[in-house]
């Protein structure tokens, strides 16, 4: 379905991957951006959705965004086997940011199974920052502790941060920060309805 790539996607992803709208927008174009995305978070169908996974890593990205925005949580499953195969670059940002959005006990033991799996193996830096990152937000908002059992010394994080150049305490803020920007869009565009 080329039509939901080029409608949803397209001019999309590029502001999507790394959270680039949130630092290379000013704060009129960023309002604009996160209006039209949560529109069309609601209006996706779920076919437009899954043309969107079938394709390459910036139509998955896109959509694991548009799904997180309207927290279409239905969708957990469909995120799972490509989140923890990790076979598109960048796609994993958007699986994480969906994660964190949604924001439940069975999305934390989804990050634990990425953690568990991808942390033990510092030769491969995929999306581990975002994971961790999404695991903290989940704690912040669940009150756990699921990310203490990788922060702790000699766990998991400091082997695979001590092969991989990372600014964890960052990618805390910037995910947070993220979904800050993404839950005011969301809320305003329920207002004017």
């Amino acid at each position: 379905m080329p039509d939901a790539i080029d409608r949803y996607a397209r001019e999309r992803y590029s502001k999507l991957l790394h959270g680039n709208f949130a630092s290379m927008m000013s704060a009129p174009e960023r309002e604009v951006f996160l209006r039209e995305l949560a529109e069309d978070a609601r209006r996706v169908t779920d076919d437009e959705l899954e043309a969107l996974f079938e394709a390459d890593w910036r139509p998955r990205l896109t959509a694991a965004w548009l799904i997180g925005v309207d927290r279409r949580a239905a969708w957990r499953d469909r995120i799972r086997e490509p989140f923890l195969a990790s076979d598109f670059v960048f796609a994993g940002q958007g699986y994480c940011f969906a994660l964190a959005r949604f924001g439940t006990f069975a999305d934390a033991e989804l990050l634990v199974s990425y953690l568990d799996h991808y942390l033990a193996r510092p030769e491969l830096r995929y999306d581990q920052e975002w994971a961790l990152a999404a695991l903290h937000h989940i704690d912040a908002d669940l009150r756990t502790a699921y990310t203490s059992r990788y922060l702790r010394p000699g766990g998991l994080w400091e082997s695979w941060s001590a092969a991989n150049s990372t600014d964890l305490p960052f990618h805390k803020m910037w995910l947070d920060l993220l979904c800050s920007h993404v839950q005011r869009a969301v809320h305003a565009a329920s207002v004017r309805r």
